[in-house]
């Protein structure tokens, strides 16, 4: 049976984590779309020697390989900010819509977290869920994830970064960064991961057993 989940909110509010843990939970697949953009942000930096260039960021798109996501420097600070940067392009996101959309049908049911899902890329999913959390939660969470391999790296900085980056995801004229109409919004500011993961499944529940089989 094909269900669909789609996830979306900004940088560190937990959307990844909770998508990971309830796919574990319900058997669905899981796709974290952001990697996706940063796969194309590291290799269009690559490219462009520091320079992202359009036209080249949008072939990256269209020719993304599994080993080209399946990497190990693909969260760093500087890649996420490629990410962001790539993940404005109208021709970057239409190379990868398809790919998205392909995933999201798959038998079993998918689960799919990123920034547009429920708005674009699954307008029509079974439950939608928008994560958030306060700009000082998510600074500080990002700042604990990323400090182990950039100990420079400063809280202010993160902090930094995360607004910006928040303004180019919100602002962008190719599908910004908001909460679909009908999704719920899942405020993880106060909650436990535990806490948080239990409430997107017991959501997840509800809708399961209300859906005709």
């Amino acid at each position: 049976m094909r269900f669909t989940v789609a996830i979306d909110g900004p940088a560190a509010a937990g959307k990844g984590t909770i998508a990971r843990m309830v796919a574990a939970e319900f058997g669905f697949a899981h796709l974290d779309t952001g990697l996706l953009y940063r796969a194309v942000g590291r290799k269009a930096l690559a490219m462009g020697q520091g320079v992202i260039d359009p036209l080249q960021a949008a072939k990256i798109a269209a020719g993304l390989a599994d080993t080209d996501i399946d990497r190990d420097d693909l969260r760093s600070a500087r890649v996420a900010q490629a990410a962001s940067k790539v993940a404005v392009l109208p021709d970057v996101r239409a190379a990868l819509l398809q790919f998205q959309r392909d995933f999201a049908r798959r038998d079993g049911g998918a689960i799919l977290d990123g920034r547009d899902i429920g708005t674009v890329i699954c307008p029509d999913a079974d439950v939608k869920l928008f994560v958030t959390a306060s700009d000082a939660v998510r600074a500080k969470r990002r700042f604990a994830e990323l400090r182990a391999k950039t100990p420079e790296l400063t809280l202010e900085t993160v902090e930094r970064d995360l607004k910006q980056r928040d303004i180019r995801d919100a602002s962008r004229d190719a599908a910004p960064m908001v909460a679909a109409m009908d999704a719920l919004v899942l405020d993880t500011t106060e909650m436990t991961i535990k806490a948080a993961v239990q409430a997107a499944i017991d959501v997840i529940r509800e809708y399961r057993g209300c859906r005709p089989s």
